[in-house]
């Protein structure tokens, strides 16, 4: 049973480089590379700057974003100069709120997808771009079959199976067809609609929750065909544009991505994974995953005690240790609390940490779903309950 000590605190929005959230290690400063990709000289001066102003280790979020951690307050406007200094950095924070984006990894030169997002980034900057909340976000998923459909969006901008562009709002199946020209102002006026027909509900204002309470989307946004997704989530190895390789709990030490870097560019994914551009193996290097079957591949965890002040217990041992226990084709989410940050959708066995340092287990469910088995000690968590069918 939750108590209010297990409640944990919502803010409503995502930390930025501009406007970091304070952690237990220190400032999380979130950098959101354009068109999703380091170039080479880039990935060095982020990496050089984790080490000299964070403590060398940066995350890769569930929005293809990076986190540099560990950055003391005192730090930041040096880090914030050093960002500026390799195009990390966006004009104002209120632009930087905005320019909300993932884009597929899988882009290829001339397929529209880079034109794309560096158009939509230049109109959220405007002064009339739309003031959405501080969640509200856009994919940009112009590959040959959109592969973004679990990853948190607002508005989806797709390729349709005849080639055309799809507007879609997130949380409906059609959508509106459009040009390649005029899917940023398809997009933004959908994002529009949104804010004058009331979405924007408290500072967590999604579109799909919108349709939900019963929202009706302009026809044009109805008329279009039902899009089609890909389902699996990729897996390491060779991959369009080059190798793919997970990171261990989507983190990765400064050291190893410079190093990385002498691979080739890097593009982010919302998957924890990173793609070396032009690469055509992993190197073996520690934290990286290159193989499919890697039983961490099965496991998420989020950053947990004491790196987290929200959360009540320590998870990614506890993930380490269930991994290979994890029935495959299942995830099993081991949150420091209710929120659930790095993985906000459903999962097979969620494990849930609780105030005193127990745990929940949710089956087919969220961080913040009933529990099935409640006051779990740590020793408690043997492999056994991941096998357990109701």
């Amino acid at each position: 049973m939750k108590t209010m000590s297990d409640m944990p605190e919502i803010r409503g929005w995502c930390p930025g480089a501009l406007r970091p959230m304070m952690s237990g290690d220190g400032l999380v400063v979130r950098v959101r590379p354009r068109g999703g990709r380091l170039s080479v000289a880039q990935t060095l001066g982020l990496a050089d700057l984790s080490m000299r102003y964070g403590n060398g280790l940066i995350d890769l979020s569930a929005r293809a974003n990076l986190q540099v951690r560990g950055v003391a307050e005192a730090e930041h406007g040096a880090l914030v100069d050093g960002l500026r200094a390799i195009g990390l950095i966006d004009p104002s924070t209120e632009v930087e709120a905005r320019r909300n984006l993932v884009v597929t990894p899988f882009w290829q030169d001339g397929d529209g997808v880079q034109d794309l997002d560096a158009a939509l980034s230049a109109a959220l900057a405007k002064e009339n771009a739309p003031q959405t909340p501080g969640k509200f976000g856009y994919a940009v998923d112009c590959g040959p079959v959109p592969i973004l459909g679990q990853t948190s969006a607002d508005v989806r901008i797709e390729r349709a199976a005849d080639g055309q562009v799809l507007v879609r709002a997130d949380g409906c199946a059609t959508g509106a067809l459009t040009t390649a020209a005029s899917a940023v102002a398809v997009a933004l006026e959908l994002a529009h609609w949104f804010l004058a027909s009331g979405g924007a509900v408290g500072v967590r204002g999604r579109m799909a929750a919108h349709l939900v309470r019963g929202a009706r989307l302009p026809e044009a946004f109805m008329a279009g065909p039902a899009q089609m997704m890909s389902a699996r989530m990729p897996r390491p190895g060779p991959c369009q544009g080059g190798v793919l390789v997970g990171l261990e709990f989507g983190q990765i030490t400064a050291e190893t991505m410079s190093i990385l870097a002498q691979s080739g560019p890097l593009r982010s994914t919302p998957w924890r994974m990173l793609v070396i551009e032009g690469a055509t193996a992993a190197p073996p290097l520690p934290g990286l995953i290159a193989t499919a079957d890697d039983p961490l591949l099965r496991v998420v965890a989020c950053t947990g005690a004491p790196g987290c002040p929200q959360a009540h217990a320590a998870t990614r041992a506890v993930a380490r240790r269930l991994a290979p226990q994890v029935p495959d084709g299942k995830i099993l989410h081991v949150a420091g609390c209710a929120k659930g940050c790095a993985h906000p959708a459903a999962a097979h066995f969620t494990l849930v940490a609780r105030a005193g340092g127990t745990f929940d287990l949710v089956r087919d469910g969220t961080a913040a779903d009933p529990a099935a088995v409640t006051g779990l000690m740590p020793d408690d968590l043997s492999p056994a309950l991941l096998r357990e069918t109701r």
